[in-house]
């Protein structure tokens, strides 16, 4: 039993959005038992405390797209200022030297670095399986590190003689993909409440995969009650691409393949219509927002604030440690917070400057940021027992102090800080109740050898 007790915010993010002065809660076996004031409860025989005097508390932050393996090819001087297409032209060919260690060692830095954020649930999307690498070297490091982890079995089947954009040294023959996606599912998926594993099936794009897969990967996913992930509408030059080669925009052309439903969520959706968001909040569709990368990729603004009014699921996403280029959740939620801010000046602008009137929409506030960060991004995996603090949630909670030079005068309102203020890094992270993070340390591995063979493997890579 973990007694964490004397928070002075513990935010909740539960059903009433709970915000409790001098909060506890206790975790039994992995499972949040009570949460309330602290002078509510005493401390049982043999538990294990935690004494949060002076921290604020909120849910274990949850990113639902990422790509752990991009750590190793941060800041790659020819990459830097590249839009997507011509940026994953540049680091194909160094992530096509990756092989098993390095996937497995990429995703410890990746998965400490997101720890260190306050992130407890990663979704990874591992699409490159080169030199013998398998989606086992990402579950093997979530295990050790202990993190609860989805693991996307990405693909690319569409090389550049098929008119796909990947060399075709990197992308595999189909009927081995589907075969190894039925492998890691049988192997390791755990759809139970409380899971700390799951697999998602998750073709990379459309400018690399075929139609054929798309349509096969919707069958094996559903027949063995996984989810589907795919990068979708990223960009301008991906528009063209499904205009040119199948004849729709990237969102009628998921629509066609069968990707569409409650099980299915997107990243990026940047370039959609206004007659398209509709039509996915009916599907039930979800999104991962990834701020930092579509500013990094000059992208564009995804129109987050019009899909929540139309009920999309909205998840945010840290996305490619390559191009964002870090791992860190709560920056994430403030750069959503402020890009949606300038989304809505910028559509004010322009419908000023054509006569038009424009409603008068609400700026999205810290709270709902963190909402977006915690619950959404749950609900964009498919659960109901992560994002919130309340008894039958999973023990995933994440405290920071609030003495720190970056919190000086912003004690009037502890959780707006958390996003206004720059993002800090936790004291304490705790997953399925047990404490990864202590005084800001990790507690599951030893990072500085795990540092030092990463960029050693880094640079082996970029070096060739």
């Amino acid at each position: 039993m973990l007694f964490a007790r004397n928070a002075a915010l513990l935010v909740t993010m539960d059903d009433a959005r709970r915000e409790i002065a001098g909060g506890a809660l206790v975790v039994r076996d992995g499972w949040i038992d009570a949460v309330g004031p602290s002078e509510m409860f005493a401390v049982e025989p043999g538990a294990t405390v935690l004494d949060l005097t002076g921290h604020i508390v909120i849910p274990g932050l949850v990113n639902t797209h990422h790509h752990l393996y991009q750590t190793l090819t941060r800041a790659v001087p020819a990459a830097q200022n590249a839009n997507l297409f011509g940026w994953l032209k540049t680091l194909y060919p160094i992530w096509a030297r990756m092989g098993p260690d390095a996937v497995y060692t990429s995703a410890l830095v990746g998965m400490a670095e997101l720890l260190l954020s306050g992130c407890t649930t990663i979704s990874d999307h591992l699409y490159m399986f080169p030199n013998g690498a398998r989606l086992d070297d990402e579950v093997r490091a979530a295990q050790e590190i202990g993190v609860r982890f989805h693991a996307s079995r990405g693909s690319m089947s569409l090389g550049e003689s098929q008119g796909g954009l990947p060399p075709d040294r990197v992308v595999e023959r189909e009927p081995a993909i589907l075969r190894d996606c039925l492998r890691v599912i049988e192997q390791f998926h755990d759809p139970k409440p409380g899971s700390m594993l799951r697999v998602v099936v998750a073709p990379c794009s459309p400018f690399s995969v075929s139609a054929g897969l798309m349509r096969e990967s919707v069958e094996l996913a559903r027949s063995h009650g996984v989810q589907l992930h795919t990068h979708l509408a990223e960009t301008l030059d991906e528009e063209l691409f499904c205009e040119q080669k199948f004849g729709h925009r990237p969102v009628a052309y998921a629509e066609e393949l069968g990707w569409t439903g409650p099980d299915v969520w997107f990243a990026h959706m940047v370039h959609v219509s206004a007659r398209e968001i509709p039509l996915l909040a009916q599907a039930g569709c979800g999104l991962a927002h990834c701020p930092s990368s579509n500013m990094r990729l000059a992208s564009g603004i995804a129109p987050i604030m019009d899909y929540r009014r139309a009920g999309v699921k909205v998840g945010l996403g840290v996305d490619g440690s390559a191009s964002n280029d870090g791992n860190h959740m709560l920056l994430e939620a403030r750069q959503a917070m402020l890009l949606a801010r300038l989304k809505l000046a910028e559509d004010e602008r322009q419908a000023h400057a054509s006569g038009a009137k424009s409603a008068a929409a609400p700026q999205m506030t810290a709270r709902e940021a963190l909402e977006i960060a915690t619950l959404g991004g749950a609900s964009v995996l498919g659960r109901t027992d992560i994002g919130a603090l309340a008894p039958g949630m999973c023990g995933d909670f994440v405290a920071y102090k609030l003495d720190r030079l970056a919190f000086a005068g912003a004690q009037a309102d502890p959780l707006a800080a958390l996003l206004f203020c720059a993002p800090q890094q936790p004291d304490v992270v705790v997953v399925n109740g047990r404490v990864l993070v202590q005084d800001g340390q990790l507690t599951t591995i030893d990072l500085p050898p795990v540092i030092e063979r990463h960029n050693r493997i880094s640079m082996e890579m970029i070096n060739g």
